[in-house]
């Protein structure tokens, strides 16, 4: 997995950090406070979106919202800064993962989906901001996910060429915004993504459902054949 490579760039929410799980709870505590109905498709219809993005959305979505993005955005970061700050955790083996590749001179990098702000927040509650030469978001680029722009974006800063990246990516449309950079992607195992785990492994290159898999080199190779 790891041979040629000189950058490791991560998606942060579900698979660098535990946090997917916020996330329908504060869609549903939202639409309840505007009396929002959350159309059937919602899911999948945000899957990928930059921050930003998700907040056009439901702006241009929920008719009876009546909030600016920039409204929405400010709603939510107020909603789970506090959770991002103090309950969100690294994925098992995680930070072991990182201290490896920053040993071994391996340049880290976040493309992350979400709020700069709640980012850093996470990353920095637990120690681990540090570690990463580039931190970018979807909401800095074109389009998100799977757009490949932030990932370019971020192999562009680390000065590393695409094919000598590898991404750690949680959900269809993750992977294939590393896919869709030229990169190869593993995808990590997350309870909000389990029902499309076999979506998942198509897309990949890898999958793990832990980081101590890469270590112990039992990781699944994956592909348009499965493991």
């Amino acid at each position: 997995m790891l041979t040629g490579k000189k950058a490791v760039i991560f998606d942060m929410d579900g698979s660098l950090v535990d946090s997917m799980w916020i996330w329908p709870e504060v869609d549903r505590i939202y639409m309840n406070k505007y009396g929002l109905v959350q159309p059937d498709d919602f899911h999948k219809a945000i899957e990928g979106k930059s921050y930003t993005e998700t907040a056009q959305y439901f702006v241009d979505t929920f008719h009876n919202l009546h909030r600016t993005v920039e409204q929405v955005k400010e709603e939510w970061k107020d909603m789970t800064m506090e959770l991002y700050s103090t309950k969100v955790l690294p994925k098992p083996g995680a930070v072991d993962f990182l201290r490896a590749m920053q040993q071994r001179g391996v340049l880290l990098g976040i493309a992350t989906s979400n709020d700069r702000d709640l980012a850093e927040a996470a990353l920095k509650a637990q120690g681990i901001l540090g570690y990463f030469d580039s931190v970018r978001t979807s909401c800095e680029v074109a389009a998100g996910k799977p757009a490949p722009d932030v990932y370019l974006k971020v192999a562009d800063d680390l000065q590393v060429r695409p094919s000598a990246c590898l991404v750690f990516e949680d959900v269809p449309n993750g992977i294939l915004a590393g896919k869709n950079a030229g990169m190869e992607v593993c995808a990590v195992d997350d309870a909000f993504s389990r029902p499309d785990e076999k979506e998942k492994k198509r897309l990949a290159d890898y999958f793990i459902h832990d980081f101590y898999e890469i270590r112990d080199n039992t990781y699944e190779r994956c592909g348009q054949d499965g493991k």
